[in-house]
């Protein structure tokens, strides 16, 4: 008697320890959902210094913004858009529409200026150039030329296990990758922090990194600061392909559920 009420009781211990197992293998572990951990214990001060990202290059479709101003505002207003004359009431969007489009050979057109390639340029080169024409064409050094040169927008796109995919355009100069997941809803629970892959077009080609999220590290990656038409792809775990639940109450009730299905069919099959 006693030995059939141990059998019974070493069998039901066996299926509570399977459903636990089966609860903890299922469901998302925190460490994989917390970002920047700095998991060696290494000194924070040394572990955060990011390395100094490249400056980024213009690529063709880009859209460029370009002031150009002058101690005399009349000197400089033949080389400006007519929309660009009027700096009251200027926005971002305005200036993404209303800029300098990088055409199919490298090339803006500008007012007087007329064609300047700049494909393969940092906005810093573009500037100096701008700069050294008109110097060198138009103007003298009591002109005070001053001219600004930015991108109108930074353009990426988030896919894969992100609450909110598609196309981002933010309208500042540095971006960080986790800005850029924020600004898309944040990772869901079974997207794999652990290995984000960013794919980063550049004039000599495409080059693929992944970066790990979870790791204080990441902020020394050249890939933690976010270029213009970055692609970042965000992985699923495979936790989602059990479906058995992303959290241990949502494992629990589907094991619940299976179980409950099981031992009925058992017993109609037994009837």
């Amino acid at each position: 008697m006693f030995a059939k009420f141990f059998k019974k009781m070493n069998k039901n211990i066996l299926y509570i320890l399977v459903c636990i197992g089966l609860i903890f293998t299922s469901c998302v572990p925190i460490k994989d959902l917390v970002y920047l951990q700095n998991k060696d214990n290494s000194d924070v001060s040394t572990a955060v210094n990011s390395i100094n990202a490249k400056p980024y290059r213009l690529q063709i479709n880009d859209v460029i913004s370009i002031s150009i101003k002058a101690n005399d505002p009349k000197l400089v207003q033949i080389f400006s858009s007519s929309n660009q004359q009027n700096e009251i009431g200027k926005n971002d969007v305005s200036l993404y529409f209303d800029g300098f489009t990088v055409n199919d050979h490298g090339n803006i057109r500008m007012p007087v200026l007329e064609e300047l390639n700049v494909v393969g340029f940092t906005l810093e080169e573009v500037r100096l150039q701008i700069e050294k024409r008109l110097m060198e064409e138009y103007f003298n050094k009591e002109a005070s030329i001053f001219v600004t040169v930015k991108l109108a927008g930074l353009r990426y796109t988030v896919n894969g296990e992100i609450t909110s995919p598609g196309t981002k355009i933010l309208y500042q100069e540095k971006l960080t990758i986790l800005e850029a997941v924020a600004n898309s809803g944040d990772i869901t629970i079974t997207g794999d922090r652990k290995n984000v892959t960013v794919l980063r077009q550049t004039p000599s080609g495409t080059e693929m990194h992944s970066i790990d999220l979870t790791d204080i590290k990441a902020m020394q990656s050249p890939y933690y600061y976010i270029q213009a038409n970055d692609y970042i792809y965000i992985k699923p775990l495979k936790q989602k392909s059990w479906g058995t639940g992303r959290t241990g109450i949502e494992s629990l009730t589907t094991i619940i559920t299976l179980l409950t299905l099981v031992t009925t069919t058992f017993l109609l099959l037994k009837k």
